[in-house]
């Protein structure tokens, strides 16, 4: 895919579909999750125009911990209660932030980071409980109100098929 950066070309749903088959297409060619993750959060950094960091925290010992990740160095551990990311793993749905200063309990790990989409994961075919949380999908965006509806529903089809495709270890925690 070509992208201009003056042409905003997610808020169509073609897209969004286009970016699903990548996705799709590599979590079928690869069957290590480390591997999967890390190439996934590859693509999305390279696809996603106006973003700065993209990754996954994954919940160990009832705390959210950094995973495979693309940007500047992270927050290693997130506790529940904490961030859009704790408040989407503790919601269990989506959470989209027009202006992250404005969010309470925001946990800063970029200044530069203004807007921020984070969606929940769950182990494949289970109810969506905090027991079956795997962890989260982070997307941060240097521009305020970045992520608009259509990027919510094109990424929450992506981040389901990451929960369904991973190759997640067996352990119920990671």
């Amino acid at each position: 895919m070509n992208f201009h950066p003056a042409i905003d070309i997610t808020k169509n749903d073609e897209y969004y579909d286009n970016l699903y088959k990548m996705v799709n297409s590599y979590l079928d060619s690869e069957n290590d999750w480390l591997a999967q993750l890390s190439n996934v959060t590859a693509l999305l950094n390279e696809t996603l125009p106006q973003i700065n960091w993209v990754g996954f925290y994954l919940l160990k010992d009832n705390q959210l911990i950094v995973g495979p990740f693309q940007g500047k160095m992270a927050c290693t551990r997130i506790a529940l209660d904490k961030g859009v990311c704790g408040a989407a793993a503790t919601q269990l749905k989506t959470i989209r932030v027009d202006n992250v200063h404005k969010f309470e309990n925001h946990i800063s790990c970029d200044s530069a980071s203004f807007s921020e989409i984070v969606f929940p994961l769950f182990y494949p075919n289970k109810k969506a409980t905090l027991e079956t949380l795997i962890g989260v999908l982070d997307i941060d965006s240097p521009v305020f109100a970045r992520f608009s509806e259509t990027d919510e529903k094109g990424l929450e089809k992506i981040a389901l098929l990451i929960s369904e495709k991973v190759k997640w270890p067996n352990s119920p925690t990671l």
